[in-house]
């Protein structure tokens, strides 16, 4: 793991150990596998109670783990025969949301996600997953097309919000996040969401106003960022890890609160420590709730959605 996390250095001092032994017996006939397996043991039990007691912040920390897998591992462990759509045919491309066509299992659909890019370079060409508003615009555009082509729509979100320039500013960012919620009330596709990392503020609801939207067990989702919380409250960001608390971010919270509708359970020790069993159990879940979402009418499916999200916070107001 190339980011270790504080809270685990003692996984971190015994996984290292791990690795010297290994070392050490490619070098000569030196039999450690029981030796590696009582270690190995001993890790994942460590990580088990570390991973079931983790605070909000500690979760942030996890949900943006750069190892974590990012869309277009989901993208091409999922999916088949994807066709990229580029463009807002109004500005320009917008690389921190891919979208196109694609086949899930053999059925056609639309793929739309936050690519938050994986080492320098591609996080710069990503733009670390914080779209524009030609982002937003695209994404626009390829709801309609699912709509025009009843297509389903599987959305995977991850970015700890919408890009903030003032560029963004002056080309409608808060209205072209804003149209792209209002199409997602108005199409006719089966639409199913996950959060996959940081689901942030609009910049993550512009593409999660769905059917049913999905979770990542340590991923966080919350309307802004601890940092831009504590900034505003206490104008002291160090106080992130207090904000953290407060804003019921994690995926529990969010289920209770009737935010999220599943909780997808991650391997021991994080997504990022396991990547292809990760991506099998979202795609399995995906599979589900597709499934259960298709099972009623197009008409219906659009209603119970605006009802679902307009509902939303009435129990706070009676």
């Amino acid at each position: 793991m190339s980011f270790p996390l504080d809270f685990e250095n003692q996984v971190l001092a015994i996984e290292n150990k791990i690795k010297e032994l290994r070392d050490a017996s490619r070098l000569g006939d030196i039999d450690v596998a029981s030796e590696i397996s009582k270690m190995q043991t001993k890790v994942n039990k460590l990580l088990g109670n570390i991973y079931r007691k983790l605070t909000p912040w500690q979760k942030v920390q996890v949900a943006r783990h750069p190892d974590r897998p990012k869309f277009l591992d989901y993208l091409s462990g999922i999916f088949t025969d994807f066709v990229e759509l580029s463009g807002d045919r109004i500005c320009s491309e917008d690389r921190a949301i891919i979208g196109g066509f694609a086949k899930l299992d053999g059925v056609k659909c639309v793929v739309i996600g936050q690519e938050k890019g994986r080492d320098t370079e591609s996080r710069l060409e990503h733009n670390f997953g914080m779209a524009k508003p030609e982002g937003y615009r695209k994404a626009f555009r390829l709801l309609d097309l699912a709509h025009r082509f009843n297509l389903p729509v599987i959305s995977f979100i991850d970015t700890s919000g919408a890009f903030p320039g003032i560029e963004s500013e002056e080309r409608g960012q808060a209205e072209a996040i804003a149209r792209c919620m209002e199409k997602s009330f108005q199409i006719n596709s089966a639409f199913i969401s996950i959060v996959i990392g940081e689901g942030g503020s609009g910049g993550a609801i512009a593409i999660a106003a769905s059917d049913y939207v999905l979770m990542l067990e340590h991923a966080v989702y919350s309307v802004i960022s601890p940092e831009g919380c504590a900034s505003i409250l206490w104008k002291d960001d160090t106080k992130a890890e207090l904000a953290a608390e407060a804003q019921k971010l994690t995926a529990p919270d969010l289920l209770s609160l009737g935010v999220i509708d599943k909780i997808i359970e991650e391997p021991v020790g994080g997504a990022h420590r396991s990547k292809d069993e990760t991506i099998a159990k979202v795609k399995a879940e995906i599979t589900v709730y597709l499934n259960r979402a298709l099972e009623v009418s197009s008409d219906l499916r659009r209603d119970l959605r605006r009802q679902k999200f307009m509902s939303m916070g009435n129990s706070f107001l009676t």
